[in-house]
């Protein structure tokens, strides 16, 4: 089985390289919001395409030397973005597309065909970028993208509050595991955010609580600077790069637990949590004011710094690697049923951790005991089916989708 996955890579370039990196970056970001300006103003009127503003890129070369001097294939591929964003716009699936922003949207991509990559050390390897040369950058996958070129179909390069990155986009076979798997429940929860019904509580490093307080101390000394200066340029940068900090520890930790899950399991349960509705603030307006703001914005920076909807997106793609499925379940009344006796009570849920059955004085963990019940219903659903199934948002997949999971599972 063939399936597309990335590999990021940090790279380690000269400062002449930086300079060329951040000229193709601008000039993809210039080319980018001119055509997205040229078809906000003359688009209907004059039934403006990708065909179309593919020959203006070519009159932009031709007339200003800056722009022909960086790679042309970033420029289209800008232009196919914009296509897309566009696209997305009139199927409702997302917002009118926005302009392009320095320092927010530095990346550019290349062909898989025009990038070339080989191995120097144990530790590093080069990566040929077209009109820059090769760069060096840290190999934390053991040489193994050295000789696969053809493999690769795209070469995304971006830039972050730690640097620049590039980014593969390789094609890889896969194994179905002949072997059955098993299968387990996951709770997704704020003090513990993955508990399995296996009995396992993975909570977040230390390092990402310890991490906010050097925010809190970045965002004050951002603050007292003057916007414009350098010193708040320095300032924001420190501040950039403790939240890259804490979100690579977080992301680290739940790529290894998904990994874990994923290698072990072939059903993976868990609930279908609408993680925006959930997140959304409860200020309210001038008419009619929220009610206990505070602690609201509180619990959705808990949530969000949880990884609730990044883990699922991770465990989805790991398991269709292995050949498992994730089926997402009604969360309701998941924490308040007995995972024994079937018994449902508000009344059970003692507190933030402690279950304990009126019924038949059943006691567990809470957050165990709800992912043993989300479990028991992953089970039920796969049984029947014909019941559509949900993805990780709670939305209904479509029937192909659901039919391809079902047979998956089968």
């Amino acid at each position: 089985m063939e399936l597309i996955r990335g590999q990021v890579y940090r790279l380690k370039p000269t400062t002449q390289q930086i300079a060329d990196l951040e000229g193709t970056a601008g000039v993809t970001r210039l080319v980018y919001n001119l055509m997205l300006e040229q078809r906000r103003t003359w688009g209907q009127r004059h039934k403006l395409g990708r065909s179309t503003q593919s020959a203006e890129i070519k009159t932009l070369r031709a007339e200003f030397d800056f722009i022909a001097a960086r790679a042309q294939t970033t420029q289209k591929h800008a232009l196919n973005d914009l296509e897309r964003a566009f696209q997305n716009f009139f199927a409702r699936r997302a917002a009118y597309p926005r302009p392009r922003r320095k320092y927010l949207d530095d990346s550019f991509r290349h062909d898989g065909r025009e990038v070339k990559v080989r191995r120097i050390s144990r530790r590093w390897s080069e990566v040929f970028i077209p009109k820059i040369g090769w760069i060096r950058m840290r190999d934390s996958y053991g040489g193994k993208l050295a000789g696969m070129e053809k493999s690769i179909r795209t070469a995304t390069l971006r830039r972050d509050a730690s640097g620049w990155a590039v980014s593969f986009a390789v094609t890889c076979e896969f194994k179905v595991s002949a072997t059955p798997l098993g299968q387990i429940g996951i709770d997704r929860g704020v003090a513990a955010p993955i508990a399995t019904s296996a009995g396992d509580i993975y909570r977040l490093p230390a390092g990402v609580a310890h991490t906010d307080a050097a925010i809190r101390r970045a965002q004050k000394a951002m603050s007292r600077r003057k916007r414009g200066s350098r010193r708040y340029a320095k300032a924001r940068s420190r501040f950039a790069r403790l939240k890259a900090r804490q979100v690579r520890r977080r992301q680290h930790m739940l790529h290894a637990v998904s990994r874990s899950i994923a290698n072990d399991n072939g059903l993976v349960a868990i609930e279908a949590l609408n993680i925006s509705g959930m997140t959304r603030s409860a200020k309210g307006s001038a008419e009619e004011p929220g009610r206990n703001v505070r602690a609201k914005s509180g619990l959705n920076r808990a949530i969000l710094a949880s990884g609730w909807g990044s883990f699922a997106t991770m465990l989805g793609y790991k398991l269709e690697e292995r050949g498992g499925i994730l089926i997402s379940v009604d969360p309701k009344n998941t924490s308040r049923q007995c995972a024994e006796c079937g018994h449902t009570a508000p009344e059970n849920r003692e507190s933030q951790a402690i279950f304990r059955c009126n019924a038949c004085d059943h006691q567990a963990h809470a957050d165990i005991n709800a992912a043993r019940n989300i479990l028991a219903r992953g089970i039920n659903l796969k049984r029947r089916g014909n019941t559509p199934l949900l993805d990780a948002e709670g939305k209904a997949l479509a029937p192909c989708e659901a039919s391809t999971i079902l047979s998956v599972a089968a």
